[in-house]
């Protein structure tokens, strides 16, 4: 059973995204909450000051992608990795994966046969046309 105290302890965001190793340091985490690119439960963090605490829903952008994060628990420290992701649960839907058969486009910013030509296509040309 927990106390009153235990319940109700809140810790600054950019301190445990920090901890949670989210972030590799503080200032980086509180950057993300001064740029409003941090929500906690739905509503935009406007400070990197914000209390959150256990039960809190933590939406944010990392490595391309949108992650959503439970806090589990509050820390005590920064620790080693695998410490760290006993603070959380992570709560981001998997993205599709597309079949190993499926043909990766080589610059996905733009469709095949569209712009410039790359190197390859060039070449493949040059090829076609007799050139050397």
């Amino acid at each position: 059973m927990t106390t009153p105290q235990e319940s109700s302890a809140k810790l600054r965001l950019d301190k445990w995204l920090w901890q949670a190793r989210f972030f590799k340091s503080r200032s980086l985490a509180a950057a993300q909450c001064r740029a409003k690119k941090v929500r906690i439960n739905g509503a935009h963090a406007k400070k990197a000051s914000a209390p959150v605490c256990v039960g809190d829903v933590l939406t944010f952008p990392k490595a391309g992608d949108v992650k959503v994060i439970e806090i589990a628990a509050l820390g005590a420290r920064r620790g080693p990795a695998p410490e760290a992701a006993l603070l959380y649960k992570d709560l981001t839907p998997l993205r599709e994966t597309t079949s190993a058969g499926a043909e990766k486009p080589t610059n996905p910013s733009r469709e095949r046969g569209m712009g410039r030509p790359t190197k390859t296509d060039r070449r493949a040309l040059d090829r076609l046309l007799g050139k050397s």
